[in-house]
Formats: structure tokens, C-alpha cells, sequence
């Protein structure tokens, strides 16, 4: 079990911190509720006090640190690099300890450790799932069909199961560079897939939507079918326990592969944040743990970042005579810019086939903010989503994208809590779409 208890000098961050401010303008909960304990500084200062042993861990305390949405818009702002994010997964750790985890949390994150038995329950859900939800297969969304007044599940579109999860869907090896097979000198030309949780058993379409570009590519596809969660849910609820069995079983079985293929690439921007850049954060006073995740950080990558670096995609998309009349917006998610850099890549991929319209803050945080977030505090999530969909309804654009199945989920409810026409769609769905994949959803 991992810990940062110690890794931060809480004393020295809040002083520097409490004399700025300047992160207050971009966090995502003070633009909501304008409470100066919930801006980040106003966070750090309380964090600095109860590491001193000033401030109890008091359900008040716990309230306001369970806030947060880790967007990690302050982290970008602030002139010191204050990692504010971080150092909020650690207390939450800290109130799993002293308050517990709820039943439906322990029961989400035993599921997402047991492969099979989530299997069972995707099929389960797929042959129940229309007594209880109306389904919108263009949107790729369902809202529940009583009309119940609680907030929670009142008017809200969720992502339902597809037929069958998408690692049940493929063979483990998929060979489309017919040259790589009788010549083994050349290059490895071969890629892994992580594809999430939401994209398994929801998003099936976007795993799809990649194995058809790789196909025209002619980049060999494996795709690992002892793959768990990345471990970001549990990790943002402080669920540590969970964290360090996901972590370490998936870090043993990459290594089992991760010599023979040329990146693990990842359509999804929490999961690829989470694997490239938190484990290596959760795992710091573990040195071997710690070693292994560092060496295999650098092939973990976001599918639009290695397509566009690192094969002739672009290229191909400028030659197809494919040009959509349906507009684009884009949105970046949080683990995508904020984390990893990555925004102009899934653009100009592109914008050989479509036109894009700016949203007026495409940076601005969706709202999704993790398990907590979207359950006891689903009334923050719903108020960001607002913001988020007045943006989208104010562009010309009839698709909506952004490498993230979490903000597919939260952005779909958002919209669909407005008369919006807009649909969402993984800029990976949309570059299988330019290239001619039959039956794109």
C-alpha cells in the first residue's frame, strides 16, 4: 500500500500558496460555489493544518476535500507547480481509512478486480438493461424509464451495455502487416490496446474504430486480454487497497509483452494519465514497484498521440476523397491537456475531413470529477455539465468529441438536459468514419 503522507512539505505549499491565489479564476468547484475553502488554495491551507495537526478529519473537513474534481486546472495555473492534485488523492486516502468506502463504491471496485464476474454482470445487464432504460443508440446513451424525483437518476442519460465487451469481441493477435509475418528482421510494427472499462463494455465502437485504422495502417494489433482497470476510479475515491492490486497485476502482465510490441496505446485520456503518469506517482516509497512502472511509462500512450507521431495517418487522411459536412467541436479533457500535453494531436488528425468550431473554453473541465462526483455529489457534476453544454449548444457543431469515455458520459448527460441535437463521438470513431469503416455507429 502506497502513501504521500510524507513526500510534501504542507507547511511550505500553503504559505507559498495562500499569498497567490491566481489558480481561483480556473478551478472548476470555486467557479460553482464560490466557497474560498473549496478554491485550491483554500484546500491546501486546510491540508497544511491538518498535517500539522491542526484540524481534525471531521466530516466537514471530508466534505470539502471530496470537492474536488482533480481537474488539475489549478496545477497548470499555478507559478510554483503547487501539485495540489496529488496531494488531494492523499487525504482521501486518509478518509477511506477513517470513514470507509460506501457498499455500492466496494462493490463497483471488486468488480472492476474481477474481470469475469464484471463480464457476467456486462452480459446480464445487456439482456436487462431495456426493462429499466430507454435507449438512444445514436447517442449511445440511455436515460431510466420511471420518472423517479431523485436527482441522482432524474432525467439522466447513462451508457449502457453493448452485446459483448470488446476484449471478448477479438482474437488476442491480429495480423495486418502481411510482411511482418515472413520478415522478421523488419521493425515491430505492432501496437498493444488498453481499452478501458467504459470503451469495453459501453464505447465498443471506438475499440472497433482503432482496429479498422490500424488495419489500414498496417500496424499489427495485440490486444491483452488479462487487462484490469487502470486503477483511476478507485484511485480518486482513495481506495489504495484497489489501487495497489490493479497497479501491480497489470504492471506484471505488461511486462510479459511490452518488448514485443511498439507502445501500449490507449484511446482514453484518464486511462492513459493514469498509467503513464499516477502509478508512477502512487508507487514512489515502493522503489521496485516503482522502478518497473517508470520503464513502463514511456510506451504508454494515447492512441491520437502515437498515430499521429508515429505513423502515416495524416497523410492518409489528406489523400481520401472523405469530407464530412457535420461540424466539430472539440473538448480537452482534463487528463489529456492538463496531464499529458496532448490537444493539437486528435485535431489534426482531424481536420482533413472535418471543419472545427472552437468552443469558447474547450479546456473548461466537463464535470465528471470521478465515482464521488458523479453519486454523493452528482449536484456539482450536474451544474459544471451546464457550463459545458451552453459552450457545445453555442458552436455550429453537430458533433461534440474528446478522447475520454468519462467526459462522453458526463458531457451526453449534460446535453441531454438541453433540447441539443449534438452528438458525442471519440475523434477515434470519427477518423475510422474518414478512412471508410462500413457501419460506424
Amino acid at each position: 500500500m502506497s502513501s504521500m503522507n510524507n513526500k510534501f512539505n504542507f507547511t511550505a505549499i500553503s504559505d507559498e500558496c495562500i499569498k497567490c491565489g491566481k489558480c481561483k479564476t480556473n478551478c472548476t468547484i470555486f467557479n460553482i460555489n464560490q466557497d474560498e475553502t473549496t478554491s485550491p488554495r483554500g484546500f491546501i491551507d486546510l491540508l497544511g493544518a491538518y498535517k500539522r495537526d491542526e484540524l481534525e478529519l471531521d466530516k466537514t473537513t471530508k466534505d470539502i476535500f471530496e470537492s474536488c474534481f482533480l481537474c488539475t486546472n489549478c496545477v497548470e495555473a499555478c507559478p510554483n507547480d503547487l501539485p495540489t492534485d496529488m496531494i488531494i488523492e492523499q487525504v482521501r486516502y486518509d478518509i477511506a481509512k477513517k470513514y470507509g468506502i460506501a457498499w455500492y463504491k466496494r462493490l463497483f471496485f471488486f468488480l472492476l478486480r474481477n474481470r469475469k464476474i464484471m463480464d457476467l454482470m456486462a452480459k446480464l445487464g445487456y439482456v436487462f438493461q431495456t426493462c429499466g432504460l430507454k435507449i438512444d443508440h445514436q447517442k449511445q446513451s440511455s436515460k431510466i424509464r420511471f420518472n423517479l424525483p431523485i436527482e441522482l437518476i432524474e432525467n439522466r442519460s447513462l451508457p449502457f451495455a453493448d452485446r459483448k465487451s470488446f476484449l471478448n469481441s477479438y482474437p488476442e493477435n491480429i495480423i495486418y502487416n502481411k510482411q511482418q509475418t515472413t520478415n522478421k528482421d523488419l521493425p515491430l510494427n505492432k501496437v498493444a490496446i488498453f481499452i478501458g472499462c467504459m470503451g469495453n463494455y459501453a464505447y465498443t465502437n471506438i475499440g472497433k474504430s482503432l482496429l479498422f485504422i490500424l488495419e489500414k495502417l498496417e500496424v499489427d494489433a495485440f490486444i491483452p486480454k488479462k487487462q484490469l482497470c487502470c486503477s483511476a476510479p478507485a484511485y480518486f475515491t482513495g481506495d489504495f487497497d484497489t489501487v495497489d492490486y490493479l497497479v501491480k497485476q497489470n504492471i506484471e502482465y505488461f511486462e510479459t509483452f511490452i518488448d514485443e510490441v511498439d507502445a501500449i496505446i490507449v484511446p482514453e485520456a484518464t486511462c492513459s494519465a493514469m498509467m503513464n503518469t499516477d502509478w508512477v506517482h502512487y508507487l514512489h516509497n515502493q522503489p521496485q514497484w516503482l522502478k518497473r512502472a517508470e520503464k513502463l511509462a514511456p510506451k504508454i500512450i494515447m492512441a491520437t498521440k502515437w498515430l499521429h507521431d508515429n505513423t502515416k495517418l495524416q497523410a492518409l487522411l489528406k489523400d481520401t476523397n472523405y469530407k464530412s459536412d457535420e461540424i466539430i467541436t472539440y473538448h480537452n479533457p482534463c487528463h489529456a491537456k492538463k496531464m499529458q500535453g496532448i490537444e493539437k494531436e486528435p485535431r489534426e488528425l482531424l481536420k482533413p475531413n472535418y471543419a472545427i468550431d472552437e468552443m469558447s473554453d474547450p479546456d473548461a473541465c466537463c464535470g465528471f470529477g470521478g465515482v464521488t462526483m458523479q453519486s454523493e455529489k452528482y449536484h456539482f457534476a450536474k451544474a459544471v455539465g451546464v457550463k459545458k453544454a451552453a459552450m457545445i449548444n453555442n458552436t455550429k457543431a453537430s458533433i461534440v468529441s474528446a478522447e475520454c469515455s468519462a467526459c462522453r458520459m458526463q458531457i451526453t448527460d449534460s446535453l441531454g438536459r438541453t433540447d441539443s441535437k449534438v452528438i458525442f463521438k471519440n475523434p477515434i470513431e470519427l477518423i475510422a468514419q474518414s478512412l471508410g469503416m462500413p457501419n460506424a455507429k
